[in-house]
């Protein structure tokens, strides 16, 4: 294999981590590519393998990526997921995958966690999160790095594209696994891959530099968001979290959507905000006045005076 055909698929100026790391790998061309990409750099690298149990071959495949795994002197761990149980299998795959790595991160003493992620996956997600009515933040689609049950989630093939990782593999002579499931067009992602973004192209569109020009542009949106919120000082204490309402009633619809989800985050904690209808209904709520108060899942929005509060359902304001 050549070191450098693969090393020059990661991104001008990539630091090679000083401690292990994982690569979370299914086999794919995506996980394959950058797992050996890794490897070349010289980074300590483990590989990470979750069978989802969808398929009666993935057992076998699993087997076969061990033996892979070993010729290549990586170090190989894998689980089996229960059978899908529920209507969402993919919902399942997910939340059983992360689980898994973050246990694995615990016990094997791992903090930073690869995915092979590319430009075309980022379309994808960008195109998901506008059918899904997500706001600007969602719609940046996924982050480069972002923090998961005690592990850094990084994707350093973002910007690249499908093409080039499987050109290195065809290039070096490596093979990789093609999930049969890719083609089951009752998971959305399927469909958009094989069904909508085609017939984009065929009229005329590039939807993987559409979608992913919207995402650099509501990343920019995001930021100003961000900008205009932090200058709305928000307090937490007393189990409660607070703004003045003149602040809250001068911002902006966006401004204040985003203060909400802060309000939110700053109560429940980080990852907990509120659904596009409980945005809709504060909106709602604000421009008649916002008079008495507002009860959304969990919480309760009041106005008190010239202050604005938002505390969990039960709980007496102090």
């Amino acid at each position: 294999m050549s070191r450098s055909l693969f090393q020059a698929l990661l991104p001008a100026g990539f630091e090679v981590p000083a401690e292990p790391v994982a690569v979370g790998w299914s086999g794919g061309a995506d996980s394959t590519a950058l797992l050996l990409a890794l490897q070349a750099a010289g980074a300590d690298v483990r590989a990470w393998h979750v069978d989802h149990a969808w398929r009666p071959e993935s057992a076998a495949e699993c087997e076969m990526l061990a033996e892979r795994a070993k010729a290549w002197g990586i170090l190989f761990h894998a689980a089996r997921l229960a059978v899908p149980a529920g209507r969402n299998r993919e919902a399942e795959a997910r939340h059983g995958r992360c689980r898994q790595f973050a246990a694995w991160g615990a016990e094997q003493g791992v903090r930073r966690l690869f995915l092979g992620h590319h430009r075309e996956d980022q379309a994808e997600t960008v195109f998901l999160r506008l059918l899904q009515g997500s706001g600007v933040a969602g719609c940046r689609g996924m982050h480069a790095v972002r923090e998961m049950a005690g592990l850094s989630i990084e994707r350093p093939l973002l910007a690249v594209h499908r093409t080039t990782l499987v050109a290195a593999l065809r290039n070096t002579g490596v093979g990789w696994l093609e999930d049969g499931s890719n083609g089951d067009l009752t998971l959305k992602r399927n469909h958009i891959r094989c069904t909508v973004f085609p017939a984009m192209r065929r009229a005329g569109v590039e939807p993987t530099e559409l979608f992913t020009r919207w995402a650099l542009q509501a990343e920019r949106l995001t930021g100003e968001l961000e900008t205009a919120a932090a200058a709305a000082l928000l307090e937490t204490g007393n189990g409660q979290v607070r703004i003045g309402w003149k602040a809250w009633q001068e911002s902006s619809p966006a401004v204040r959507a985003r203060l909400l989800q802060r309000m939110t985050s700053g109560l429940f904690g980080d990852g907990i905000t509120p659904g596009r209808r409980h945005i809709l209904l504060a909106e709602s709520w604000t421009q008649a006045g916002g008079y008495g108060g507002l009860d959304l899942s969990g919480c309760r929005l009041e106005r008190v005076n010239s202050s604005l509060h938002l505390r969990p359902a039960g709980a007496m304001l102090r």
